[in-house]
This record gives structure tokens, sequence and C-alpha cells, in this order.
């Protein structure tokens, strides 16, 4: 039978909105880190056989199937195949499970999956040309869609989570993220403009602050509730990047000379309530623990995508975690939330933060909009 390996995975470092990669086409982006995967592989791209994209807001910029326009803008050669999906922020990591399935279904022998996003260049919502009063009103008599940020703060209340407690949680992110600044390996270093309005090359994840002061994350405003505890200071950043997955037959990839690096335990993606929407995550830890074999206390490493503390925490106290093994090196709250991409990106910095660790075994988790969540356990090889 076939088995679906990781062969390599990486990253663009995430620019802020506005940031860095302002005047760079979020398929220039995809290009520049389909090109990087496999320079690292060492797999001549035309063994490739098909390209799945995540990418959230495909509109403008990225509509028109980005993966095929980026495909074709790396240089691949013109039969290698792409396809472009949205599970919105689960985007990327569903990208890799399609990829990884169709190489275990032995449709492929090699297939990448990553994701993109430019939300300075595509802002969010541009795809429907507005907010939720865009949709069918036949399915918002049905369903209570709500902002995610007022569904963070439903889950706030729900577990009793203060706004000490999100901004505590949102500085320790920015900690961990700047002490591991230098430990990414996933990291591909790409060409953006500074500040000035310079060329320089980005090596890091521009929205990561070294120092963090209380009082100034207390003094942000809710962002959501006149009297929330949501804030832009503990809510995910906005972001642009790019990511891609190399991923190949475990036989076929080690006669070709390729290392396997991790194997798939588990994918699932999962429904969940529509309204409450981010607690996804909960069901699709249990159910990925639940394919895998697996308890909680076997994991080495937990992702779980920091669109909200207030996701995290909750998720934290159902499951009583250890706090050290979720998110070491911090999370979208630091380094950004590039919808599209954070899906792939995530797994790129899980494995190398497994490889940095010695590590074994890692669960990645992604909760979406709409009520969805997404869910990987890798092992390392």
């Amino acid at each position: 039978m076939s088995e679906a390996v990781i062969l390599e995975a990486v990253r663009t470092p995430y620019a802020k909105r506005g940031g860095a990669y302002r005047e760079v086409r979020p398929d220039a982006l995809l290009a520049f880190a389909l090109n990087g995967l496999m320079d690292r592989a060492g797999l001549d791209p035309a063994r490739v056989e098909d390209v799945v994209t995540g990418a959230v807001t495909q509109a403008g910029e990225q509509g028109a199937n980005i993966g095929r326009l980026a495909v074709m803008m790396a240089g691949f050669p013109v039969e290698v195949p792409a396809v472009s999906l949205n599970r919105m922020c689960g985007s990327g990591q569903q990208a890799i499970h399609f990829a990884a399935q169709g190489v275990d279904a032995g449709d492929q022998t090699y297939a990448v999956g990553g994701g993109v996003e430019s939300m300075t260049r595509t802002p969010m919502f541009s795809d429907i040309g507005g907010g939720f009063e865009r949709l069918n009103p036949d399915l918002l008599g049905k369903v209570d869609l709500i902002h995610q940020g007022e569904s963070a703060e439903r889950i706030a209340d729900r577990w009793n989570l203060t706004r000490a407690d999100l901004d505590a949680y949102s500085a320790e992110s920015h900690r961990r993220a700047a002490a591991s600044r230098d430990l990414h390996a996933e990291l591909l270093p790409a060409p953006g403009l500074n500040a000035e309005g310079e060329p320089f090359t980005l090596t890091y994840d521009e929205g990561i602050r070294e120092q963090i002061s209380p009082e100034k994350m207390a003094a942000l405003k809710p962002a959501f509730r006149e009297n929330g505890v949501v804030t832009a200071g503990n809510a995910s950043q906005i972001s642009d990047g790019a990511a891609a997955v190399l991923v190949g037959e475990r036989e076929a990839a080690l006669a070709d000379g390729l290392r396997p690096r991790a194997r798939f335990r588990a994918r699932v993606a999962v429904g969940d309530d529509p309204t409450l929407q981010l607690m996804g995550v909960l069901p699709a830890t249990r159910k990925a623990l639940a394919k895998s074999g697996l308890t909680l206390a076997d994991l080495d490493w937990i992702e779980i995508n920091e669109a909200f503390a207030s996701v995290v925490l909750a998720w934290m106290r159902e499951f009583q975690a250890d706090p050290a093994k979720v998110n070491p090196w911090g999370g979208a709250i630091a380094h950004g939330h590039p919808l599209g991409a954070s899906g792939a990106g995530l797994t790129a910095k899980m494995l190398a933060g497994l490889e940095a660790t010695g590590g074994t075994l890692g669960l990645q988790v992604m909760c979406i909009g709409h009520g969805m969540a997404t869910a990987t356990i890798i092992e390392r090889l």
C-alpha cells in the first residue's frame, strides 16, 4: 500500500499588513515558496503531479485559481496541474490533507499542499463584496452567523476567561516567538521592502514584539463589544505569507534518494456549532486522537492556531493540557495569521519544532469560520 510522508515543508516569514510584502503580489509570493520548497527538497518540479493550494479570499489577485497561476510563475512544467480551495482558516492544512490523500490512494507519487494569503492586497470579505449581510437571506434566517470576534467573546464568557487571562496568554505568545526567532529552520528568507521603501530580505516574522508592555496591552479597547475582553492585542495579526509542503509516497521517495521526515497518524475535518463556530477544535482533537490511537499525553508538540487567545485557553481548560507543549514557539497572536497560508505554515513550523527538540508526535488543530475545524497528527521519522 502507498504511504504518504512529508518530505519538505517551508514557509515565508509572515509580514504585517502593509508591511514588507505590500508590493508583492500573492501569486508571486506563492511561486517563491514553491521554488524554495523544490530547491530544498532537491526534487525536479516535473515530478510533482498536483499542487493543492489554500486561499481564503479568492478575488482579485487571489482569484482565477491562484495555485495554477503560481505554478506557472514558478516556472514549473506546464504539465503540473494545480487547484485552489477555501476551507477558510484551515485551507492550507486541508490542502496538505488532500495532497496526502492523493498519494495514499496511489493517484500521485509526489504532490504539494500549501497556501497563500495577502491580506494587504486582497482584504478579507472582498470576495463577497461586504460582510455577512451579503449572504443569502434564507441562510441567515436559519443560522445565526456572527462575526468571529463575537464568537471569541462568547467563548470567553462560557469558559470564564478574563481580559487579564487573554492578555497574559498573548504576551507569552510574543515572548515565546521572540525567544525562538532564530530556531525556525522552515523559514525561507524572502525579499520585501522596509519601512523606507528600500529592498531588504525578511528573515523573521515581522509582527513579533520583543517587548510587550502590560500597561499598553491593558489600555487597548475591546474590538467587538463595548465592555468585551477581545482586543487587537489578544487576537491574531492580519498578515501576508505563503507556505508549501511536499508530500510523497514513502518507498518511491526513498528510491529517489529523498528523506521522509514525518508520516501522518491522523487527518480530520469536522463541522460544529456555526454560531460559537471556533470551538470545533474540541471535537477535531478528540477525533484525531481516536483515529491515531493516541492520547494527549503522548504528544510532544501541539499547535493550536491562535485566531483568538480565548480559543486556545478554552481548549487547554477542556483537555487540561500541559501549557509548555502548546504553541512552544508562540503563535498567530505574535507571528500573524495569513489565512490561506497558516495551515501549511503551522505544519512546517511544527515539524521544525519537533526536529529541533527531538520530539516525535505533534498535533495541529485550527478553528474555522462557520463552525468547522481541521486537525492533523504527524509522527516525525
